[in-house]
């Protein structure tokens, strides 16, 4: 986090600067071994430090957030961890959102204990990072109420792309108590999240609790009629570009909630690497198109 965006300013005001600035593309740093031996790279812990900081040099100060994935940082074990703080200083230093994708969804003291590794002032701490609600929304707590006290963001997984992820995310339970019908998990945990950003709603600012909504499921967004604009928070959208999602079949299926989308790319700009200039111009170009497509 750089000097001017200070844990003061909320991580929903730096994201919309950042897209405002940037336009709406959040890049994946993913070291996983295909992309490695595609850059000519060993699968070691020398591998993945070239790797991440060609991806540091040519992203940072250049594009609006990057989100390195810690599973292929953790599997090299401390080493790799080490790695990652390095990317995360980096990032910080060259004033650029790092959002890390680490999916971390428990209980109790647990979860205060990833909220304090990630969202505190320790050498992992990031602007953002990724967490799993399904062990229920509020044992999301830790985290959330650390991130809102730092000035730090909260990406929940809301709507996967990821075929079994149908089974629990579509699911309907009834409503809350005095309530009559039902709602799908996704939609629950939509509510949830509206009523996390309300404060940052009253300020007219978007919120900083976000939600990871699948590009590739457009149709799904529809089928179920889910409202993404009452949430007032940011979508990180996996899945445009070189998977196959559209942003702009995005952008239609949840409506004026669009100028929220931050969409993710990985393969389409890695793929240029390992030329810092050609991933830099990969990931500007991808910027200007998801631009075009998601903020007319």
């Amino acid at each position: 986090m750089t000097d001017d965006q200070t844990a003061t300013r909320p991580f929903g005001a730096r994201l919309t600067a950042a897209m405002d600035e940037h336009g709406p593309l959040c890049v994946g740093i993913d070291p996983h071994p295909g992309l490695l031996s595609a850059w000519e790279l060993p699968d070691d812990v020398a591998g993945l430090e070239r790797f991440a900081m060609a991806c540091v040099e040519a992203l940072g100060g250049h594009v609006a957030c990057v989100k390195p994935q810690s599973a292929f940082f953790e599997r090299h074990g401390s080493a790799g961890i080490a790695v990652l703080e390095r990317v995360v200083t980096g990032l910080a230093q060259a004033g650029t959102l790092c959002l890390l994708d680490v999916k971390r969804g428990d209980i109790g003291s647990t979860m205060a204990g990833y909220a304090q590794a990630y969202l505190a002032d320790g050498p992992l701490a990031v602007d953002a990072i990724t967490v799993s609600p399904f062990l229920g929304y509020e044992s999301l707590r830790p985290a959330l109420d650390l991130a809102a006290a730092n000035g730090r963001g909260v990406f929940v997984l809301t709507l996967t792309s990821n075929p079994e992820g149908r089974r629990v995310q579509h699911a309907r339970a009834p409503v809350s108590e005095g309530q009559v019908g039902s709602a799908t998990v996704a939609g629950e945990i939509i509510a949830a999240v509206s009523a996390e950003n309300n404060a940052a709603r009253a300020r007219t600012e978007l919120g900083s609790v976000g939600m990871v909504v699948g590009a590739t499921i457009a149709d799904d967004i529809e089928r179920l009629g889910l409202d993404f604009e009452s949430a007032n928070g940011p979508l990180l959208a996996p899945g445009i570009g070189a998977q196959g999602g559209s942003g702009q079949e995005l952008a239609r299926a949840v409506g004026v909630a669009s100028r929220a989308i931050l969409a993710s790319s990985s393969r389409e700009v890695l793929g240029a690497g390992p030329d810092v200039a050609a991933l830099r111009a990969a990931a500007l170009d991808t910027a200007a198109r998801l631009t075009q497509e998601l903020r007319p």
